[in-house]
């Protein structure tokens, strides 16, 4: 069964770090690309940041430039999303997607992006 779970997530102070997992099972990681979204209450969901399949290729949100940094270890079979400077506006809850996709391709606007989805991470950025 192909599944994907994030963790990592908490309450932590602005300017603060936290690192998000995205653990997937049940199919090669290394066909997939990852992307990670969020999504605040009252809000849209957004994309975060992208992963290609090898891992050549990542982009971000221009909210998160310089920030956050996406990166994969296919032998463990995880996603990583470190999230340093956090800001009240981050507060969200994180989750992460994977789609048979090369480089990335129609992240994160395309309409139906991701085949498959964890259930999300709580990230509160709080004093």
């Amino acid at each position: 069964q192909l599944q994907l779970a994030e963790s990592g997530g908490g309450l932590v102070q602005p300017g603060g770090s936290l690192r998000l997992s995205c653990a997937v099972s049940g199919f090669t990681l290394d066909n997939y690309a990852i992307g990670w979204f969020r999504q605040a209450p009252g809000k849209e969901r957004e994309g975060v940041s992208c992963i290609s399949r090898r891992g050549v290729l990542t982009n971000y949100a221009d909210s998160v430039k310089g920030r956050f940094t996406i990166s994969r270890d296919s032998a463990k079979k995880m996603v990583y999303l470190q999230m340093n400077k956090l800001k009240a506006e981050d507060t969200a809850v994180y989750s992460c997607a994977a789609e048979r996709n090369d480089y990335c391709s129609g992240y994160p606007l395309r309409v139906g992006w991701g085949d498959y989805w964890g259930q999300g991470t709580q990230v509160t950025v709080s004093s």
